[in-house]
């Protein structure tokens, strides 16, 4: 059961730093401070809204009815420090709020007659301390006081009977500070109900008789200002002596200036009393040790604190000094603020249960000692539980882990707020470590890899952790970790920590947290990734979904966000910058890439289907072809500049090869469309331009050389004539000195490339490299066809063609 205490305790501890702290927006209190004004009176122009007024350190010397007439809302009132001799009884009247007031350094004289405390009944705390008070009576007017629960007082004599009139009212500290106490009667703190009573001393004989009252009376006991001489400390150590005379349990042991023997000569005798706890603050050592000083071995008293002490010499052995400290046969040992800078191991097995050196200034070597050049590692500290190194000077985490590997029933370790750092070697912890507090070190994500595996709560906020990799030591058992103000750009991976529930990463650097990441924490159950600086885009809206209670479905327990909606804000863009990420709202189809590519393609293919279908209805792809072809042949004849000896003897502005199977078409439609009125051409063709007597190899040469061009009507006919396959052979070797514009290819019939020959070889060339004509069967086209054709066959040629002189 002490282990699930411990365990439950830390956890809580870890989270509710985080979760006690009140956001700007949480504080409503409205204070007004007016302190070391030089002001003599109190000003009339206040905001009503006031409800903590410091008016302290100015010369007002009386309060008036009219004074706080507007601040009706005014709970702190400090008036310390002023020269006040008289308050109007009417005062706080129109202040019932009232909780605390602060009348403590002025110059009221009569604790008999303060009536104005008969209209503060809400009065929880009351200072006036360091007035000019000669007795102190108090008047009936404290016995209206029944929510009072601190109580400053102070005078010159105490009588008995003086606090009757607060005999019912229950306080929690009573505080007098009579440094000018010239008298003091027995027995007469006996009306007095408090749990705890402040004393500031005088060191005269007078002390005596009140310490005793206050250790006999009071559960709580705090003496301040002791002497050196060494008095009151005499007085001290001979009333605890007295055992029926002490029923205190806590005693406080302030603002001292002490010889080192008075000082342990106290401890000592208070260790032989009933006083469960002994705390000292703000100690001044006089006459420090040079030899062991004796120490009790057995005591009563189960905690020490030391608070602010220190050594009014530079010659000492603090090697003495320690000693005398660690061996206390006490539970709890405190040593805070206090610069020892280094602390020795106990000779015999301690007792010490629970070790507190903070802030004092301890280096790597605390615990250990050195003989013959060998650290000898500390081994009498093994009941210690709990460990706080917080705020010191020490530096490797490997060599801290070697000096309490000892302290087998170790649970509780913190070493936050000092310099360390881990360099990779081995570490070798106590085997109990539950609880380990590395936060505000100088931690990298190495440390991974040098921490006790039995840890269940994991403090590394503060530190230069980058990323938390997934193969690093098993941690089984931890169940939270606090990664906050680090540098972490996504949420880690609980590949090492499987049992994590709780993962606080609040002032990172997460822009855009990949929630998917969370599905290897199988029972996270509280995030905190509050005030990082968050870019509001697509990839932040699985985040946003999770504050909603939905980013991870229902196959995972749900996961409580600390602190959402309000910190949580984007950084990024512009437009949402300072939003809450509750308030980011961004289109589903922006982010869904499927989505986003359905709503952009299935309208795009359905116009591409109905454009295909129009083309195909409409045969728009042969006239944008035909339209293109046209376009061409109109910019070569633009363009090209043709020499005047390239066309001499050129007569014809095309041969036409074709078969005689085709004949029909190149006299029915061929002829009249290109030498008609339409066209204006003069074409070649055998039937009527060849010359008689020669051979049909001489006049097919003869008009290839004398035509511009060579137009070729292919067709299935065309690819079986042995002469047209001499006509194509010729018009090629023409094509290389004329260019490859000089054979026109027009496609009569469908002609697939297994129909054509072998042979013609350069046909298949020729239709696989340029552009050809094709004759359509519907005759809407045809105008167009023609139009192509004769664009294709235009030139100034130098001379018509005479028919009847073909062959000179």
């Amino acid at each position: 059961m002490r282990a699930v205490a411990v365990t439950l305790w830390a956890v809580a501890a870890l989270l509710g730093v985080h979760q006690s702290t009140p956001s700007s927006s949480e504080i409503h209190t409205i204070i007004v401070n007016l302190s070391s004004k030089n002001i003599s009176a109190v000003p009339r122009n206040l905001p009503p809204c006031t409800e903590a007024l410091d008016l302290s350190q100015n010369n007002i010397h009386k309060l008036g009815h009219e004074d706080f007439q507007v601040t009706t809302h005014l709970r702190f009132l400090n008036l310390s420090w002023n020269v006040l001799e008289d308050i109007d009884p009417e005062t706080f009247h129109p202040t019932p709020l009232l909780e605390s007031l602060d009348l403590s350094h002025n110059q009221l004289q009569n604790l008999s007659d303060q009536r104005y405390l008969l209209l503060a009944l809400n009065l929880r705390d009351l200072d006036l301390t360091f007035n000019m008070f000669h007795t102190m009576t108090l008047g009936v007017e404290f016995h209206s006081l029944m929510k009072l629960e601190r109580l400053g007082l102070g005078a010159k004599i105490i009588r008995v009977e003086d606090f009757i009139n607060i005999t019912d009212v229950h306080l929690q500290t009573l505080t007098l500070r009579l440094e000018y106490l010239t008298a003091y009667e027995s027995g007469s703190l006996s009306d007095v109900q408090a749990e705890k009573v402040s004393i500031g001393l005088t060191n005269k004989p007078t002390d005596r008789n009140l310490i005793a009252d206050a250790l006999l009376m009071f559960n709580e006991v705090e003496l301040m200002g002791m002497n050196f001489n060494g008095m009151v400390a005499s007085y001290l150590v001979e009333l605890v002596k007295e055992r029926r005379a002490v029923n205190t349990t806590h005693l406080y042991l302030t603002n001292m200036a002490i010889t080192w023997k008075h000082l342990t000569n106290t401890i000592n005798a208070v260790f032989e009393s009933p006083i469960i706890h002994l705390s000292t603050s703000d100690v001044a050592i006089h006459i420090p040790p040079v030899k062991d000083t004796p120490g009790r071995n057995t005591s009563h008293t189960k905690s020490f604190s030391a608070r602010r002490a220190g050594v009014v010499s530079f010659f000492f052995s603090l090697e003495v000094l320690c000693n005398f400290f660690i061996n206390m046969p006490v539970e709890r040992l405190a040593m805070t603020e206090t610069s020892i800078i280094h602390m020795t191991c106990p000779k015999l097995p301690s007792g010490i249960l629970q070790l507190d050196f903070s802030d004092c200034a301890l280096a790597d070597t605390v615990f250990s000692r050195v003989e013959q050049q060998i650290t000898v590692e500390c081994t009498t500290l093994n009941k210690v539980n709990i460990l706080v190194l917080r705020g010191n000077n020490l530096r490797s985490l490997q060599t801290l882990s070697k000096r309490v590997q000892n302290m087998i029933s170790l649970r509780h370790l913190d070493l936050s707020l000092n310099s360390l750092v881990y360099s990779g070697q081995e570490c070798h912890w106590p085997p109990n470590i539950v609880h380990l507090n590395l936060s505000s070190n100088g931690l990298s994500e190495s440390v991974f890899s040098c921490l006790p595996n039995g840890t269940v709560s994991l403090d590394l906020q503060n530190n230069q952790i980058s990323t938390v990799p997934e193969t690093l030591l098993a941690l089984d058992s931890l169940l939270a970790l606090d990664l906050s103000a680090n540098r972490l750009r996504d949420l880690p991976v609980c590949a090492g920590f499987p049992h994590l529930k709780y993962l606080l990463l609040r002032e990172n650097s997460l822009h855009a947290p990949s929630v998917r990441v969370l599905e290897t924490c199988p029972v996270l159950q509280v995030l905190d990734a509050s005030r990082n600086p968050f870019t509001c885009t697509c990839g932040l809206r699985g985040f946003s979904d999770l504050g909603a209670g939905t980013g991870l479905g229902s196959g995972h327990p749900a996961i409580q966000l600390l602190h959402w909606p309000g910190a949580y804000r984007c950084s990024y863009p512009e437009a949402w910058r300072n939003s809450t990420l509750e308030g980011f709202q961004i289109p589903e189809i922006s982010c869904n890439v499927g989505l986003l590519a359905t709503a952009i393609l299935c309208p795009a293919v359905a116009v591409i289907i109905v454009m295909m279908t129009l083309c195909h209805h409409l045969d728009i792809p042969w006239y944008l072809g035909m339209i293109w072809q046209w376009t061409r042949a109109k910019h070569r004849a633009r363009t090209q500049q043709v020499r005047p000896e390239e066309l001499e003897g050129v007569v014809f502005h095309a041969f036409v090869s074709y078969s005689q199977h085709d004949a029909d078409w190149v006299k029915d439609q061929l002829l009249p469309n290109l030498e008609g009125s339409g066209g204006g051409l003069h074409i070649c063709r055998h039937e009527r331009d060849f010359v008689p007597g020669k051979t049909i190899v001489e006049n097919i040469i003869q008009c290839v050389e004398r035509s511009r061009r060579c137009v070729f009507v292919l067709s299935r006919h065309f690819v079986r004539s042995e002469w047209c396959h001499y006509e194509l052979y010729f018009a090629s070797h023409q094509r290389l000195t004329r260019g490859s514009d000089s054979v026109i290819l027009v496609l009569l019939e469908p002609l697939p490339q297994y129909m054509i020959p072998s042979k013609y070889y350069q046909l298949k060339a020729m239709m696989g490299r340029h552009t050809y004509l094709e004759w359509p069967q519907d005759r809407g086209k045809h105008r167009l066809f023609w139009a192509n054709l004769r664009a294709a066959l235009q030139a100034d040629l130098p001379t018509a063609p005479v028919r009847d002189d073909m062959d000179e």
